[in-house]
This record gives structure tokens, sequence and C-alpha cells, in this order.
């Protein structure tokens, strides 16, 4: 399968380098799966938003084949204009492509040449909103990426990572795309509805270290006793204190904080096809009913429908 990955100038290197390193992995463990190119107008350097500079090939011929076509994101890719070479190129190559593809802003690239029109895309949560107002795309800031048609988009930097994951997937199946995530050391290969801001990243980190490390241990013990008086002891802080000192330096109730984390494991189990009474008990909540009410808090939907929304996506 053919890839080529288009670099326009000041691009994010890992909007590159992260797919080109999960289509090389997965070519180790079935060789010969991708050969991928890295392509430019004109061919040559191409200069990061790092300061770094990238050997490219210039761009194949329009008759040439391609099995995915990937578009990353940078500087160059939202502010192409209709008639660049880049633009140009994209819309004579996509109808021979099996699948277009972007990383970051590259959606700017992609709905330039017309090819995100009327369909529901993402991008990176800061340019979501001027790429709904520039271009004729249904956005949606929240998911890791989104498929639609054969078009697909990611979110930021690290997003482009799992994407390559979701197509190698799709390509290879699923025990290759989880060994691939293995081999590079991911946490999780992530699915795309995930959201791209997770509760840890929303919230702001504490500056004292007791702060921090609780925060950290609390992500992984759900399921334990998270009130005020269990957290202030663990943390060595009395209660009254600790409650003051958590929404001064995290930004957030410590009850909203443990919150936003078990509705964010609810949210990954649910998508994984666990009920909502499973969910709500491996997420720490005293039962279905407290998880109907925090999800409906924070999400505008019931635990129930949110999980038939990925059942008929898989579908």
């Amino acid at each position: 399968m053919r890839i080529a990955v288009l670099a326009l100038d000041q691009t994010q290197s890992l909007d590159v380098l992260g797919p080109v390193e999960v289509f090389d992995a997965a070519s180790g463990l079935r060789p010969g799966a991708y050969e991928v190119e890295v392509v430019t107008p004109g061919g040559g350097d191409v200069a990061l938003s790092n300061g770094l500079r990238l050997s490219a090939a210039p761009l194949p011929s329009r008759r040439r084949a391609l099995d995915t076509l990937i578009v990353a994101g940078g500087s160059g890719a939202r502010h192409a204009g209709p008639e660049d070479e880049a633009v140009r190129w994209l819309r004579a190559a996509a109808p021979r492509t099996r699948r277009v593809a972007s990383v970051c802003t590259g959606a700017f690239a992609l709905a330039t040449a017309g090819l995100l029109d009327g369909r529901r895309a993402t991008t990176h949560w800061a340019w979501c909103d001027k790429l709904a107002s520039e271009h004729d795309v249904d956005v949606d800031p929240e998911p890791i990426f989104v498929s639609d048609g054969g078009v697909w988009t990611s979110a930021g930097v690290t997003a482009g990572m799992d994407l390559a994951l979701a197509l190698v997937e799709e390509d290879l199946g699923r025990d290759v795309a989880l060994e691939v995530a293995r081999w590079l050391v991911l946490f999780l290969k992530r699915p795309g509805g995930q959201a791209q801001f997770s509760a840890g990243l929303a919230a702001q980190a504490a500056a004292r270290r007791p702060l921090r490390e609780l925060q950290g241990w609390m992500a992984g013990h759900l399921d334990e006793d998270l009130s005020v008086s269990a957290l202030a002891r663990r943390a060595a802080f009395s209660e009254r204190h600790f409650a003051r000192a958590f929404r001064a330096e995290v930004g957030m109730t410590p009850a909203a904080y443990v919150e936003a984390l078990r509705v964010e494991r609810a949210r990954a189990l649910l998508q994984d096809g666990a009920t909502v009474e499973a969910a709500a008990r491996a997420a720490g909540f005293a039962g279905a009913e407290v998880l109907r009410r925090a999800f409906h808090r924070r999400l505008g939907v019931g635990p129930s429908a949110y999980r038939e929304r990925f059942r008929s996506a898989a579908a």
C-alpha cells in the first residue's frame, strides 16, 4: 500500500513523522505492507515549525495511483490557497486514492481542495472554530479522529499516530495495530471518539508536589474511596486546608475533579461495549443512576445513548 504524506513549509514534525513511524512499525510486523513517502511541491527540504528541515520527494505524478494520502498540519497547510500547486495536486490525486486523511490543521488544505465539503471532520481544538467559519465542513471539536466516507481527519500532533493506528487496524487487523502501539510504547490505542482533552489535561496540575502526586494516584484508583476526607488524609492535609488548596491549584473542587475522571473512565468503558452498570462499577460510581446523572450533567446525554452512538458508529 503506497502512502504519500504531504508536508508543506512550517509543518509540525510530529504530524509527519508520527504516522510515518506507525506505518514503518506495521511494515516491520507485516513485511512489505506499506511503502511510505514524504512529498512536497518541487521536492527538496521542508522547513519544520521547530526549526529543523526534512528532505522530501516531489509530488507524485497524478497518474501514479496511491492507496492513502495524508496531509500534515502547519501554517503552510492552513494558508494554502485554491490555486497553490499542493492544493491542485490534492484535488487531482484524491479521486484516484482509496483514502485521504489529514493530521491537525492539514484539514484546512483538504477543505480548500473541496475534499471536506459537507463532511464531518475534526482538527486541533484551537483551530476548530476557524475551520468551521471558513469552509463548508461539519466540524466536531471533540474527537481524536473522524472518518467520513473514506476521508479521515485527526486532532493535533500526537493524534496523527492514533489516526495512523486506526488505518493500520483497518488494513491489517486489530492485533497488528495493538502490537504496533506496544512497539512504540504508546500508553493506549485510543478510539477515535475519545475526547481531545482528558480530564487530567483539562485541569491544571497542582503546584505543590503532594497534590500533584495525588492527582496521578487518583486516576488509577477510581474505584476506591475518593472522598475529601480520604484524599486529605492521603495528602497529609487537614480537610479544610486540602479542599481550599486543591481548588486553588487545580481549578476545580476535589469532588468535581473526581467526577470528571470517573466520567472519562466510564466513557472509555462504554465505547468498548461495557454495560452501563459495569462501567459505573469500574469507574467508581455508587451505581448506574449516579453515573447517569453525572453523564447528563457533563455531557448532556445519558450513558445508554452514548454507548449506542459508538455501537452505531462501529456498525
